[in-house]
């Protein structure tokens, strides 16, 4: 070990996890995860009405949780060696803050009001709001969704806004400004007491928020306040300028420098999304389709910008230079749902375990979860042994809506060819084909866009705990799938953004050189399979336009 280390800080759905790393070679040394107590209750959330809301206490706590147990015992003299920290968040995930930057639900009178909260990446109340921003940008001549991917998403930093102010006088009153997670964590580390000094990520805000240098920052008040005037003066409260995330947020303040048992020189990154971080510690290169799979995916790509020029893609979420590698154009894309396809399938059929074992059965809590914890298991055991067939059941994977190619979060998922020998792992292998499907759309898209795929990489829980999913993948992209051998790629990644920052590297692809932890394992198409899966995913594409009709 030497004497430079660094934290990566990787914000999931459910938890955070902190990851200290060795910048000599990539080591992890240590990782702690806290899962968010508010959120693991239900708290502030309602599944049905696509509300899904977290408490800003949650990623406080975990963030001081999960780096003090970094330093336990024996590891406690290796905190010294701290050099930098950076932070991955999910995203677009904004909360409304007064112009300190205090999230409003820090504030007592708002302490449990959901709208005060992050409102999560997943919260797709927004659907109206989002379609009246399509509509609304047809109007202009300048295409301010040209660098989104034509359409914008209820997923989405605006939309959110729009919908929170229109369901809250609350918020109306008292939300100076509104930040993403990823900029307010850097912001707190690093003492901030003024919004407007926030450093903003280039990567949220060119993905999420409808930034660009062509438009001088945010499209122009002109069109928010026409928009709702709602919206009117929020655009000067924002921000203008963002910045890459291998630039330094400031040092660590004495009190949190205190609290975490680190020393204030320690240089705090820019913040970003998990999936950018995450690819980006996934040894992304040039044209290389970088797959993060977890509840849901993100799909990253990366390209020289003087090779894509002012090429657009449609459909897609976003391309943003800098957002990725600096000087290259990162692009984006993924699915809203994928292991959640899963834990919904494990969630219905699990119903017995909770509703039917006796009250009185010894250690029934502990019994219901380890019958539980084999579900997924066991019915990808029991798919794998079934040949896929082309009147096989087949699925949708839109349970969460479709988040590319061409958003749309009002869609639903749907099975198909139901019969009565139709069981568990028959139904389970249809949604798994669906989840490869969908990624298969998106590829397509970069395709027919113009943009090639020169090869495929997994991250991700997905990625490293399913064989079973990765070569079904492989199989219908009919393309091999290179697995990271980290098993924390966006804390990884964090912690090379972080090595970047506080001057160990002078760039990011030295970091990546250095710290990078290689591959694995890789999953080669089945070849009966691939013309196989052509025909389903034809059938797939067929019904996922019925779909689109009876919506």
């Amino acid at each position: 070990m030497n004497n430079s280390l660094v934290i990566g800080l990787d914000y999931g759905s459910d938890s955070v996890r902190s990851v200290l790393i060795d910048t000599e070679n990539g080591a992890e040394l240590a990782s702690k995860v806290f899962y968010y107590p508010r959120w693991s209750k239900g708290m502030y959330c309602d599944a049905p009405n696509n509300q899904f809301r977290q408490h800003p206490l949650d990623y406080i706590e975990g963030l001081e949780e999960s780096i003090k147990g970094l330093f336990e015992g024996e590891r406690a003299g290796l905190a010294k060696a701290v050099k930098g920290i950076s932070v991955d968040t999910t995203g677009s995930t904004p909360v409304a803050v007064d112009a300190s930057g205090t999230p409003l639900a820090m504030l007592s009178e708002f302490s449990e009001d959901p709208h005060a909260m992050f409102i999560l990446w997943k919260d797709h109340t927004a659907i109206k709001e989002a379609e009246e921003i399509n509509r609304h940008a047809e109007k202009f001549p300048t295409n301010y969704l040209k660098y989104v991917g034509g359409i914008y998403s209820s997923e989405w930093f605006w939309a959110k806004i729009l919908r929170t102010l229109r369901v809250s006088e609350a918020m109306q009153k008292h939300a100076h400004s509104w930040v993403e997670h990823c900029d307010w964590i850097p912001f707190l580390l690093t003492g901030g007491k003024d919004v407007r000094e926030m450093k903003r990520s280039r990567c949220a805000a060119g993905h999420k928020a409808m930034w660009h240098e062509e438009f001088e920052g945010l499209p122009p008040e002109e069109f928010w306040a026409s928009l709702d005037p709602l919206l009117a003066g929020l655009r000067e409260r924002l921000f203008a300028e963002t910045q890459t995330s291998e630039l330094s947020a400031g040092n660590l303040t004495a009190e949190w420098a205190e609290r975490l048992g680190l020393s204030t020189d320690v240089v705090v990154g820019v913040g970003a999304f998990d999936a950018h971080m995450g690819a980006v510690g996934g040894e992304i290169k040039p044209y290389s389709f970088s797959r993060i799979m977890g509840t849901s995916t993100c799909d990253i790509l990366v390209a020289p910008m003087e090779e894509m020029g002012d090429y657009l893609v449609k459909g897609i979420c976003g391309q943003v230079d800098g957002s990725v590698l600096p000087g290259m154009l990162g692009m984006e894309a993924g699915q809203s749902a994928f292991g959640d396809v899963y834990a919904w399938f494990k969630n219905l059929i699990s119903w017995p375990i909770d509703e039917l074992l006796p009250t009185d059965l010894p250690n029934r809590a502990e019994v219901a979860a380890k019958m539980k914890d084999n579900i997924i298991p066991a019915l990808s055991k029991a798919a794998e042994q079934i040949s896929p067939q082309e009147s096989s059941e087949l699925a949708l994977d839109w349970m969460n809506g479709r988040r590319t190619p061409d958003a749309d979060q009002s869609l639903k998922g749907a099975i198909f060819n139901l019969n009565l020998g139709s069981d568990a792992p028959r139904v389970f292998r249809a949604l798994v084909e669906a989840t490869c499907f969908g990624a298969r759309a998106i590829v397509e898209r970069f395709g027919r866009e113009g943009v090639p795929i020169k090869e495929v990489i997994g991250l991700g829980g997905v990625a490293k705990k399913s064989p079973f999913v990765m070569q079904t993948l492989a199989d219908v992209l009919n393309m091999p799938i290179k697995i990271a051998r980290s098993e924390q790629t966006c804390a990884l990644g964090a912690g090379m953004f972080a090595a970047v920052a506080a001057g160990i590297f002078p760039n990011l692809q030295e970091a990546q050189s250095a710290m990078g932890q290689g591959f694995e394992n890789s999953y080669e198409p089945i070849a009966e399979h691939v013309a196989l899966y052509d025909k389903l995913y034809a059938s797939y594409m067929k019904a996922g336009a019925l779909v689109e009709k009876l919506k």
